[in-house]
């Protein structure tokens, strides 16, 4: 495997904040449920994390560094101490590659409708409760 490959697998471009918790989770040989019950969390809160829907506090994340033997930096940015690129990644089909990516933009942006979703029914709520006043 080039070094470079390997080297950039699990960087901000090409992995995200849960890609990298899901992968040091695995090289640690834990699943979820093992995971969440020694961090104290529900399974929902760490799955969560890994599907890049939310991300945990700064206690919470010293926690998963010190459980899965990995940098904090490693887990946030993909630099420093982490985990070794997985043997498969050696020849990535650009296409399958692609298609990751543009899932997880299409889960970004999916996200970001869902929030502002929320303060739309927020704000209609609001309208719709609030009495009217006669002029």
């Amino acid at each position: 495997m080039e070094d470079g490959a390997e080297t950039n697998w699990y960087s901000e471009a090409n992995a995200t904040f849960g890609d990298r918790l899901a992968a040091a989770r695995d090289a640690a040989g834990m699943n979820q449920a093992e995971l969440a019950k020694r961090l104290g969390v529900k399974v929902k809160t760490l799955r969560g994390w890994e599907n890049d829907l939310a991300e945990p506090r700064a206690n919470r994340l010293q926690m998963l560094a010190g459980l899965l033997n990995v940098s904090i930096v490693w887990l946030l940015t993909g630099e420093g101490d982490g985990v070794d690129a997985p043997v498969e990644a050696a020849d990535p089909n650009s296409d399958s590659r692609n298609l990751l990516l543009e899932i997880r933009q299409l889960r970004t942006e999916a996200s970001s409708l869902a929030d502002r979703l929320g303060h739309v029914e927020k704000r209609l709520r609001v309208l719709l409760t609030t009495p009217k006043v006669d002029q």
